[in-house]
């Protein structure tokens, strides 16, 4: 099939990724290459896939910086210039003559606009209800070629059916094949993530504290007055090392080389794609029970759930989760996270919204 895939816009699709949707769509695109499927993936300048016809839209990531998500915002900002983005996407788009066009930005003009293409579309949604979206996606369903709507996580589309219809669920699984399985554990903890209240990067550090165990964090600022006041002062101490955002290549050594890995997230996780990898490397994951890290984690076998919030838990959690089997932890992954897996549900849907289109 001939597939356009647009991906989000707020920042290149490049090593290192800055999100697991912007990771996923790499892989999404990789993945269906292989199978034989000719994508274009469509996203900001400076993007990058290997293997993979990248469609350079001309938009600057930075031009969209008021449109990056915060859990804690009302009504999405930047619509301006994300109509002004997304417009010159699908005018681009619209050449290509496409079986399918699959839309994984988070914006709502990205639906929006969406409504005048000829191929039939797929809107993947990655991020939790959101009124603009929403709305969005209301008024196209009630045109003559309504999209079909995905969403990550049973968790997520149960949130998302009380605003629109779900059709399908369409997990960000991961390339086990790709990432390193370690059967030994090293000594210290693990997060990755934005630095930002939602994902619980403080709680992250107070957590691995509080269990005596060495942490590295792994990402960028995202919140910059959080980074400033919950993050940098813990740059000087002893007993956690803040890095940069590295390639994924890179974070899955460091993961496979970690005793634990601390997702202690702090809004409804819509998928969560570090402790997939996490388990891929065979490091058992410690979490807040929050969003969809239930569907992820096999409680007490791959890693272990807690309350949400609740720091002495979580923190009394690590040393049971650093006796897990590192074995299992892999083949709950290889089992039950792979890419393999997706990439099979995607044909699936593809093929069905194609052959409606047909007739």
């Amino acid at each position: 099939m001939r597939l356009a895939v647009v991906a989000p816009l707020v920042t290149a699709i490049r090593e290192p990724q800055r999100g697991g949707s912007q990771a996923f769509v790499a892989d999404l695109a990789r993945g269906l290459v292989d199978r034989g499927h000719d994508v274009h993936v469509y996203a900001a300048s400076g993007s990058a896939v290997a293997g993979v016809e990248v469609v350079d839209t001309g938009v600057d990531h930075r031009a969209l910086e008021a449109t990056l998500y915060r859990a804690s915002a009302g009504e999405a900002r930047g619509i301006d210039a994300a109509e002004q983005a997304f417009a010159r996407v699908y005018d681009a788009v619209r050449d290509g003559r496409y079986d399918v066009v699959h839309n994984h930005a988070f914006d709502a003009p990205a639906v929006a606009l969406a409504r005048g293409l000829r191929a039939p579309v797929v809107h993947t949604v990655h991020l939790p209800p959101d009124a603009a979206v929403a709305r969005a996606l209301a008024e196209a369903s009630r045109g003559d070629t309504a999209p079909t709507v995905a969403c990550v996580s049973a968790h997520q589309a149960d949130a998302w059916r009380r605003v629109v219809d779900v059709d399908v669920i369409l997990p960000p699984l991961v390339p086990t094949a790709s990432i390193p399985f370690s059967a030994t554990a090293g000594g210290g903890a693990l997060y990755a993530g934005r630095f930002s209240p939602e994902k619980g990067t403080a709680e992250a550090i107070e957590i691995a504290r509080m269990a005596g165990v060495r942490l590295d964090v792994f990402g960028d600022p995202y919140d910059a007055v959080y980074t400033r006041e919950r993050i940098d002062p813990w740059r000087s101490q002893d007993g956690v090392a803040i890095h940069a955002g590295v390639t994924r290549a890179r974070l899955w050594r460091e993961m496979a080389a970690a005793s634990v890995v601390l997702c202690p997230a702090r809004w409804d996780e819509p998928f969560g794609m570090v402790a997939a990898e996490a388990q891929a490397c065979g490091t058992p994951v410690v979490a807040f029970a929050r969003g969809a890290l239930g569907e992820v984690i096999a409680d007490g076998m791959s890693g272990i759930l807690v309350a949400p919030d609740d720091i002495d838990a979580a923190a009394r959690a690590v040393g049971a989760a650093r006796s897990l089997s590192r074995t299992r932890c892999r083949e709950h992954a290889e089992r039950e996270l792979d890419l393999e897996r997706s990439l099979d549900a995607h044909e699936r849907v593809y093929e069905s919204v194609g052959s409606r289109a047909r007739g």
